[in-house]
């Protein structure tokens, strides 16, 4: 456990992104199998352990220690796990490998789970009582995404990132296979699961960089407020998968079994109702469950507008021009009703264009996507073939960084929210909200602070910069009271992003780029009561 106690201690306290894959490509060349093959699984979040629970560790201190120390410690550190790390009595030391950690978390029953994970912690010192806990409750907290992983093995040397991800949903660990490939050995067999494909991504755009761009040889198409997804029916198996690679089959059966094709398609997840796309709060209904009961399905009915296709019919499309692709998807049946074809917009020039974005059907188009003609699919973000030109209000993507409780009605909630954006490498706070938000969303926005307070400040709790929001304000000005540099006006929180990485968070530079602008009048997102 040394090793791998080690291992997080350097991932959590390095900020940079460069950092993390030296860090964790060394730990993976130098660690023997099957350690090594456990703590990535246990980093992507894909190592399967019996869940130990926070009420089975507090009842496992408090048989040790002096409950007022306990709790007093337990308000100063802010986490659990590593109050618990740091006060549990020192014990006999004994040495414990990573794979022979998981092997006691696996196979050990219900009833003598408490007294393994206690005598276990007696023989390890604070920093490997840390790791243990992380492992057993699957809360790593590094800020390491799964992706990032992926992009270490990939440095590694032999298959790159496309081919791991390709594969990825196939292996298990403690990917014996996948190692052996990395070193010249055979590629694994894939196993009877639909693969995922890196998803390609678009860069922000507007009329000023447009007009360097001839419309001539680009499409456009509405930027609907959904989630990204591909669906991928082969071999009769069939997943849908989120833009990072999360299967989420299981909170959209209904989308499952619409799935009467065979191959890949890449497009945006929606709810619609008798034909029209509703508001992303309801479809963030769905979102993050393992199962959907009957009345759900029937009122937040899902369905797929699908833009492009990677594979079909067995044939792989991806190094296609888009137009050429684009003919294939519209001479496609999708078999359902529930899957349909993303609207290519009429347009000569980007005036043309600017009028339909300003003016759009529906008030939950967010903008337009404008592709180049002849781009053929390339996994990740390529600057240059798809941009995304949203609409007015300005906003960001900003991660949470901070939460201070309300007041009045509110006095019970984590309710006012400091959020950051990326700078050199590291999350600068920007600025501050608290309404924008249902109740529904201010109880989970007050979960999600409870369970991932990293320091706690008086009402004030740091957060692990986990979660991104999606911030809408009414312009931006030049500040010297703020660290960034900037202040925002009226920012007030528009989306909870479950479903984007931190890593994909806004810049501060994009940011600064926006000072001097203003938000066009735009017919305002439909959402439910207010908190």
């Amino acid at each position: 456990m040394r090793d791998f106690a080690r291992l997080l201690e350097r991932l959590a306290f390095t900020p940079a992104r460069n950092a993390k894959l030296t860090i964790l490509r060394h730990y993976l060349e130098r660690t023997p199998d099957p350690d090594r093959g456990y703590a990535l699984a246990a980093l992507t979040g894909e190592l399967k352990l019996r869940t130990v629970t926070p009420s089975l560790l507090r009842g496992l201190v408090a048989e040790r220690v002096d409950p007022v120390l306990f709790a007093l410690s337990y308000d100063f550190v802010g986490d659990l796990a590593e109050t618990i790390a740091l006060i549990w009595p020192e014990g006999e030391p004994r040495h414990l490998g990573l794979a022979e950690a998981v092997k006691l978390l696996q196979t050990t029953g219900k009833a003598a789970l408490p007294a393994v994970i206690a005598q276990t912690l007696d023989g390890l010192d604070a920093s490997e009582r840390l790791a243990f806990l992380k492992l057993a409750t699957g809360n790593m907290r590094v800020g390491l995404s799964a992706r990032l992983a992926r992009t270490a093995l990939a440095e590694m040397g032999g298959p790159t990132l496309p081919e791991i991800e390709e594969l990825w949903h196939g292996l298990s660990p403690p990917y014996i296979n996948l190692f052996e490939w990395i070193a010249g050995g055979p590629r694994p067999e894939r196993a009877a699961l639909a693969p995922f494909r890196p998803v390609m991504l678009s860069t922000p755009t507007d009329l000023d960089q447009l007009r360097a761009l001839d419309p001539a040889k680009h499409l456009a198409e509405w930027k609907w407020d959904g989630i990204r997804v591909q669906a991928v029916s082969e071999g009769g198996v069939r997943r849908l998968y989120s833009r990072t690679g999360e299967d989420i089959s299981g909170s959209f059966p209904d989308v499952i079994e619409a799935m009467n094709f065979e191959g890949t398609a890449d497009g945006e997840l929606l709810v619609r109702r008798a034909g029209e796309v509703a508001t992303f709060n309801d479809l963030q209904q769905r979102l993050n469950r393992k199962t959907v009961g009957k009345a759900q399905l029937a009122s937040h009915p899902a369905g797929l507008r699908v833009y492009d296709l990677l594979i079909w019919e067995g044939r792989d499309l991806r190094d296609l021009p888009l137009a050429r692709r684009r003919k294939v998807l519209e001479a496609a049946d999708f078999g359902s009703d529930r899957i349909d074809i993303s609207q290519v917009l009429g347009f000569t020039t980007w005036d043309d264009l600017a009028a339909l974005r300003a003016d759009p059907p529906e008030p939950v188009i967010e903008g337009v996507m404008i592709k180049r003609c002849d781009s053929p699919y390339v996994g990740g973000r390529p600057r240059g073939p798809w941009f995304k030109w949203k609409r007015d209000p300005m906003t960001v993507d900003a991660v949470l960084m901070y939460a201070q409780r309300g007041h009045g009605k509110r006095s019970g909630f984590y309710s006012d929210f400091t959020f950051g954006l990326w700078a050199g490498g590291e999350l600068v706070p920007v600025g501050k909200a608290y309404f924008g938000f249902t109740d529904e969303e201010l109880r989970e926005l007050d979960r999600f602070v409870r369970n991932n307070t990293t320091e706690r400040f008086g009402p004030v709790r740091a957060v692990a910069p986990k979660l991104v929001l999606e911030v809408a304000f009414e312009g931006v000005n030049r500040s010297a009271r703020h660290r960034s540099g900037v202040a925002m006006r009226f920012p007030r929180i528009s989306r909870i992003r479950w479903d984007k990485p931190v890593a994909e968070a806004d810049v501060l530079p994009t940011l600064e780029a926006m000072i001097g602008g203003g938000p066009a009048q735009t017919t305002p997102r439909k959402s439910g009561r207010r908190a």
